[in-house]
């Protein structure tokens, strides 16, 4: 009895001890310039950082100034319990937190509880979005990086700890106003499925600089070829190849501007699963038709989703390489192993990049739960449901990009889901949902997560709101039309198609401008598309309005935060501030210093708020003070290779400008190898006290698409 009992005994403390491990020390390395790594617990040899082959720009991330770990390294806590690995990092009380995931109603995530889970978007910022990146940016200036490829869920300065630092204050609810239902929270923390994880910590002055160090760790950011940042037109899904080639000639009828086409999945002889061959109907000559197209200075741009139907040919390659449960009745193939992706990329060279394909749109490895692969699934390489759910749109951006590398061709295509670490990746983002507001504030959190997104246009009920939208998506990554279901066209609505035609001609336009955006992103790590809280000089943050207490709608009172999430930056010098339907004026925040209508060159304000009633036809930009914008003469397409165009450059306000114009030859990878160009402009007053404009000639035997003439623009009288 007694032996028996001290065995039970023994065994409970056993059972106990082994569901806790105790609390780690972190060993933080600085393995660049400002960023730290620390490993907690047993991290798994699958991540979101290793699901992608990028190497560190590390020249760029040694130019950038020297930086200080953000805060005391014994505030940061670990431990693992039951296989969990719990993390805890500090939060003052005037710190706000922007980034994890590509949210569409939210900018600032303090105080909000979320699982970073990949999945299409359902209308709440819960986690669950195309992009749960679990970084986070503080508008103290340094990020948090945690490199799990499981379903996170982050606690951003909401639970309140026994033993907190800065504890909140005690209020009673009955006789103080100041109650509220959630009280202040002195620490991020994040509970990561799995025994381990790495963690990175990227510090810097400001929050761009730590968004900086994110994106060059990453590879830096992707530069497109230049027909990628022209329009494009998604055709409907069973047009057949006659059918676009006729699509294209109105284009050029109506005059509009287009570079690329997408072909939706009739292109495949089956799809949803997909066969990933030529449907011989529709397409009965892919290759004439591809050539055909191309000679127009057209690309082509093919849907598929990765699912491989039983009656395509790759079915029995791929059938013991994928996984154990089907997509619409297609198996997933494994992309953890190299025979899948070897097997992949044999068909997909011969059958479409080598007959003139110029990229991918890649639907549908996202979600929702009850038809994409179920967390039960199993992979023949050893990994979960859960993880293959994670990073598998990494994998499949990562995989095509390398085969379009290896032919030294930029390609530039869509994506339903990505993660952390796709900033060198030539995929942007689009979903099914369709609010044209949340649109932009998706646009706005893009810039804190290395990730691009386009607000694309697809119908509207009204010519309004088809001109709004379509003056969104031309100051975006990518000026898409998809009339994958309806056929629209720009022109559907001819009351305003004269509008629609002037700013996509006004994209084009800005191509010299835009193109150097991006490439500051590569070189830089600075987001093409920016939020207002990573601009310098922006001071509209920490507004709070306080909540009140109402017996239905708030019961139990809670803050209302104000956000600025209709509004953003393009580039260094250009303010975009969207209208939508039914708006005949708004509200724009401008930063420290003056700034300047782009259209008409007149001063509108200096760090206040303005109201603008720009009329139908123009969207709201501004350039600030100093601000030079280079562009080019209204022409339909992107430059072609060897190419050249005069340049215009405009100045805005009354300081002098400078400004560093970057081109290439737009289509191969020769710049990594130093083939491109920076010149300097500069616009200076002479001794008069007039502006006057110079530019650096470029360096001999490097390409530049610019000829001698320059066509100079002094907005500000």
């Amino acid at each position: 009895m007694t032996s028996n009992f001290h065995f039970i005994v023994i065994c409970a403390l056993l059972s106990v001890c082994s569901h806790q491990v105790i609390g780690q020390e972190l060993k933080w390395t600085e393995i660049e310039n400002g960023i730290w790594k620390a490993s907690v617990g047993e991290p798994e040899d699958i991540s979101l950082l290793k699901a992608v082959d990028v190497q560190p720009k590390k020249d760029a991330l040694s130019q950038l100034p020297l930086a200080i770990f953000p805060f005391g390294k014994d505030k940061i806590k670990t431990k693992v319990i039951d296989g969990k690995t719990y993390l805890q990092f500090p939060l003052s009380r005037e710190e706000q937190i922007y980034g994890l995931g590509l949210n569409f109603k939210t900018v600032h995530q303090r105080g909000r509880i979320m699982q970073l889970h990949v999945d299409h978007y359902g209308g709440r910022d819960d986690g669950r979005t195309h992009a749960p990146v679990p970084f986070y940016v503080s508008s103290k200036g340094y990020g948090v990086l945690i490199d799990a490829a499981r379903y996170i869920t982050v606690y951003a300065g909401t639970g309140v700890r026994v033993d907190a630092d800065d504890k909140p204050v005690l209020r009673d609810r009955n006789t103080d106003r100041q109650w509220q239902a959630q009280p202040y929270s002195d620490a991020v923390e994040i509970l990561v499925p799995a025994k381990g994880t790495d963690v990175y910590v990227y510090g810097g002055s400001s929050p761009m600089e730590a968004v900086q160090r994110y994106n060059l760790f990453n590879g830096g950011g992707y530069i497109p070829p230049k027909w990628g940042l022209g329009f494009t037109q998604r055709v409907p899904t069973l047009y057949s190849q006659y059918d676009i080639v006729r699509e294209v000639k109105e284009f050029e009828d109506h005059d509009f501007p287009l570079d690329f086409i997408g072909v939706e999945p009739g292109w495949h002889s089956m799809s949803y699963p997909c066969t990933f061959e030529w449907d011989k109907t529709r397409f009965p000559d892919p290759k004439k038709f591809n050539k055909e197209l191309l000679d127009q200075g057209i690309r082509t741009n093919l849907w598929l989703n990765p699912y491989v139907s039983p009656v395509g040919s790759l079915y029995p390659k791929m059938k013991d390489l994928s996984a154990s449960h089907t997509v619409w009745n297609g198996i997933v193939p494994d992309l953890m192993l190299q025979e899948t992706r070897d097997i992949f990329k044999a068909h997909f060279v011969e059958n479409h990049l080598n007959i003139g394909v110029s990229g991918y749109k890649i639907d549908e490895v996202d979600g929702y739960d009850f038809w994409v692969w179920p967390d039960v699934a199993t992979f023949p390489s050893g990994y979960s449901g859960e993880q293959m759910r994670q990073v598998y749109g990494l994998l499949i951006q990562d995989m095509t990009a390398k085969w379009f590398k290896e032919k030294n061709q930029r390609t530039y295509g869509l994506v339903r889901a990505s993660n952390a670490g796709a900033s060198a990746l030539p995929y942007v983002i689009y979903n099914d949902y369709y609010s044209h507001k949340d649109f932009i504030t998706a646009l706005v959190n893009s810039s804190f997560i290395g990730v691009l997104w386009t607000p694309e246009v697809r119908a509207s009920k009204t010519a309004e709101e088809w001109l709004r939208r379509m003056q969104s998506v031309c100051f975006s990554p990518m000026a898409m039309l998809n009339a994958w279901a309806d056929g629209t066209k720009p022109w559907s609505f001819p009351e305003v198609e004269a509008a629609v035609r002037d700013v996509a001609n006004l994209r084009m336009q800005l191509l010299p401008y835009i193109y150097t955006a991006f490439s500051q992103y590569h070189f830089e790590g600075l987001p093409p598309f920016r939020a207002m809280n990573l601009v310098e000089g922006f001071s509209y943050d920490q507004d709070v309005a306080e909540g009140q207490l109402d017996s239905t709608d708030n019961p139990y009172k809670v803050a209302v935060k104000s956000e600025i999430k209709d509004q953003y930056m393009m580039g260094d010098n250009m303010l975009v501030a969207p209208m939508f339907e039914g708006e005949k004026e708004r509200k724009v925040i401008l930063p420290a210093g003056k700034w300047f209508d782009f259209y008409a060159g007149k001063f509108v304000g200096e760090n206040e708020i303005i109201s603008v009633a720009p009329g139908l036809e123009k969207i709201p930009l501004y350039v600030r003070d100093g601000g030079i914008i280079p562009m080019r003469p209204i022409q339909r397409q992107a430059p072609k290779l060897g190419e050249k165009v005069d340049l215009i450059i405009r100045h805005y306000g009354t300081k002098d400008g400078e400004f560093t114009l970057y081109d290439d030859d737009g289509l191969s990878f020769d710049f990594e190898r130093g083939q491109y160009s920076k010149v300097d402009i500069q616009v200076k007053r002479d001794k008069k006290g007039n502006l006057r404009g110079t530019i650096d000639s470029p360096e001999k035997g490097k390409p530049y698409g610019y000829n001698k003439k320059v066509i100079w623009e002094f907005k500000t009288k």
